[in-house]
């Protein structure tokens, strides 16, 4: 088992930032496919049509979340941990510091890619479409 860090910046608040991760109808305009999410403790969350799925541990708007993530490709029954963890760098920008613990070796660097390809970079593409707005 591995674990993923990553950090990165947007340009948008961490209350933006935050309401983009966990608001379904948000995320599913960011990044598209089906997306359902019930942003509290033991509420389920799945997207990309349920390819990925699981259940949030831990919510704190604007600043954290904390889920049990797992995807199709994944061991039946085995769940990573993910934390995320939101930081005001100004007034509007946020570092986003990012871990998964617990991702299967085979899978690590699909992951890794993964999460920048279909959740960092649409959110930034995303960003800059509204500033161009």
């Amino acid at each position: 088992m591995k674990t993923i860090k990553q950090d990165v910046i947007f340009n948008a608040s961490t209350s933006d930032i935050y309401e983009y991760l966990t608001n379904a109808r948000k995320l599913q305009k960011i990044i598209g496919g089906k997306v359902s999410s019930d942003a509290k403790p033991n509420g389920k969350f799945s997207a990309y049509d349920g390819y990925l799925f699981g259940t949030f541990v831990e919510v704190v708007p604007g600043k954290k979340i904390v889920m049990k993530w797992a995807c199709e490709d994944f061991p039946k029954n085995q769940f990573s941990d993910v934390k995320i963890e939101l930081k005001a760098k100004g007034p509007k920008q946020t570092e986003l510091v990012f871990a998964q613990e617990n991702v299967p070796d085979e899978l690590f660097e699909d992951l890794s890619l993964g999460w920048n390809e279909f959740y960092w970079d649409p959110i930034k593409d995303y960003l800059e479409d509204l500033m161009w707005k």
